[in-house]
């Protein structure tokens, strides 16, 4: 990383936004098997929260690698950078006052723990989805037939 570098400070804090949310930013974590609803389930929450009046974003691995991750593969070290990045994009919208939901197979524990605990664990909240019922279907579901995470 370049030395060089200077975070600049926004004008309007974190803490504004939160008072004037009325809540501050939060990151829900959805990891699980190829197929296993974390998209679903992240949308619908999205759609429950955003009745609620609250500012919320989806951050969809498929979608995600389309764009911003579209340079990385699926090996180890690929998989280990697409959830760093989405870690620090992550911190962003909690930042901005946003609830950001990120649905991603996540395989590897230790970079979803590097990724997301910068943000402070108070502001984070990890779900498994298991596909619980669906676990015969997933690879049927998901066209892209990738590799499992180990949890």
């Amino acid at each position: 990383m370049s030395t060089n570098l200077t975070w600049h400070e926004a004008a309007i804090q974190k803490e504004e936004r939160q008072q004037k949310n009325g809540y501050e930013g939060k990151i829900v974590w959805f990891t699980g098997l190829s197929a296993s609803g974390k998209s679903t389930i992240a949308n619908a929450f999205s759609r429950r929260l955003f009745d609620l009046n609250r500012q919320v974003y989806v951050l969809d691995g498929d979608n995600i690698r389309q764009g911003l991750n579209s340079d990385l593969g699926f090996g180890d070290e690929a998989r280990k950078e697409n959830i760093r990045r989405i870690g620090e994009v992550a911190k962003l919208f909690i930042d901005s006052g946003q609830y950001v939901l990120t649905a991603f197979i996540s395989p590897f524990r230790e970079d979803r723990q590097t990724a997301i605990c910068p943000a402070g664990s108070r502001r984070v909240t990890a779900v498994a989805a298991d596909g619980s019922g669906l676990l015969p279907r997933c690879p049927a579901r998901h066209r892209a037939g990738r590799n499992p995470p180990d949890a």
